[in-house]
């Protein structure tokens, strides 16, 4: 497989997150965006409709309380930038820091089974949410349930409290 074929140029090669709509997290918060960010670069499926021109870089940042993200080629020359109403998002998000937070305490001291039945709990609102983002994005940008998964963690990011 070369380079220019589409399965190697349909993906991300650099995700960033807006420095100005950032909130600092934890440090399992932060960890957990590191690794979503490595993840993300490693494996994707990511692409424009009807354009065939990536590989891709991503910047992910919230303007007025949208989310924006920013698709550039290589180059940094953007060819799109999307703005999605969080409104939609807002119940998971919550949900999604409440069970986060109870997952964070459990590793600490709970027994094996109470992390894995919160994890669980993690795992499916993480699910739900990235389906959401697919939908949301339907038309705009292709990409799949990994990926999405993977995207809604940086969202998370956006939303922090430090």
């Amino acid at each position: 497989m070369t380079a220019d074929e589409p399965s190697r140029r349909n993906r991300l090669v650099s995700v960033t997150l807006d420095e100005a709509s950032i909130g600092r997290g934890t440090s399992d918060q932060e960890h957990e965006r590191q690794i979503a960010i490595y993840d993300l670069i490693e494996e994707n499926s990511f692409g424009l409709p009807d354009l065939d021109a990536g590989p891709y870089m991503l910047r992910i940042a919230l303007h007025d309380a949208k989310l924006a993200l920013e698709v550039c080629n290589e180059k940094g020359e953007t060819f799109a930038v999307h703005i999605l109403s969080l409104t939609p998002f807002r119940s998971l998000l919550k949900d999604y820091f409440l069970v986060c937070e109870s997952y964070y305490a459990a590793i600490r001291s709970a027994t094996r089974a109470q992390i894995e039945a919160i994890d669980m709990g993690r795992r499916a609102v993480h699910n739900e949410a990235a389906q959401l983002l697919l939908e949301r994005l339907k038309g705009k940008i292709e990409c799949d349930l990994d990926t999405a998964r993977r995207i809604f963690t940086l969202v998370t990011a956006l939303h922090w409290k430090g």
